[in-house]
């Protein structure tokens, strides 16, 4: 009877187990709730938990409060100059209505899918007003909040609020990215053999400018120098002048003298004709020839 009994017990706390596991549910606070009876949306949790619902026949669907991600493939997009633009972009976005967004897409892939189409469209409507240069330089980031803005709009239909979208990356596509960087290496390579150019003329002009600064800087000295040349030569002849007129005798004793250094060397022997003048002095001073 004790063992029937026990056997009753149990069997209870399994069934009771079993309806327990069935009837109590969590919400954490990274989650919301809807609770399903017969696939019909019947109630909404979004308050984090232990909540009840009724066994067997109703179930909990569960969907993240957190803030998602789309990281779409790359597309390709026509700008208003006609330039092909490849974006690759990043979508993040919020569940805010569980209900609308269960009603409208039933899970994150069916959002995820939603919303890239949105976004794609955003991007290729606003891109095509704008040029590619402008695209690349500074226009990208209001580019990026407008197509943020139109794009939350339409996803609040499917109870989904854009928090941004974000550029990773905007290149020119493959096939036509080598001849544009191949025309933009032809471009500097002008641009720098037109500097070296410049800066050869300007060169050139700066050397001839020195170089007739140069000159006319030498013969303005040479100038200068053969004027004071002349000057000085001017004044020792004024001075040869008047010493030869205080005591012309002697003038001409020390520049005979003066002359005999240069010319009569130790060790020399001259021979020295009787009426030389050059030799006058040393005549006059005892320096006969043995005939006389």
């Amino acid at each position: 009877m004790r063992k029937r009994i026990t056997s009753i017990i149990v069997v209870l706390l399994i069934i009771g187990a079993i309806i327990a596991s069935q009837a109590l549910f969590i919400v954490d606070e990274t989650n919301q709730a809807i609770i399903l009876q017969l696939g019909e949306p019947v109630n909404i949790v979004q308050t984090p938990g232990l909540n009840t619902k009724l066994p067997f026949i109703q179930n909990v669907i569960y969907f993240e409060r957190r803030v998602l991600s789309s990281d779409a493939p790359p597309q390709e997009y026509l700008t208003s100059d006609k330039k092909r633009l490849v974006v690759d972009h990043v979508t993040r976005w919020q569940i805010k209505d569980p209900l609308l967004f269960f009603k409208a897409v039933r899970t994150e892939a069916g959002a995820r899918a939603r919303l890239d189409d949105i976004v794609f469209s955003e991007l290729r409507r606003e891109l095509a007003t704008v040029e590619f240069r402008d695209i690349i330089a500074q226009e990208r980031e209001n580019i990026m909040e407008r197509v943020a803005e139109s794009a939350a709009e339409k996803a609040a239909e499917f109870g989904i609020t854009v928090v941004d979208v974000r550029t990773k990356r905007a290149d020119l596509p493959e096939e036509v990215e080598q001849s544009v960087f191949d025309r933009m290496r032809a471009e500097r390579q002008r641009e720098s053999s037109l500097f070296r150019a410049q800066g050869e003329e300007q060169a050139n002009i700066i050397r001839a400018q020195a170089d007739r600064d140069g000159t006319v800087i030498r013969a303005e000295g040479e100038r200068e120098a053969q004027r004071l040349r002349g000057e000085g030569e001017a004044a020792a002849i004024g001075i040869y002048a008047e010493a030869l007129s205080q005591d012309p005798e002697f003038y001409a004793f020390t520049r005979r003298l003066e002359a005999y250094a240069v010319v009569l060397k130790q060790g020399d022997t001259v021979i020295i004709p009787v009426d030389s003048e050059f030799f006058r002095f040393l005549i006059d001073n005892g320096l006969q020839s043995p005939t006389e």
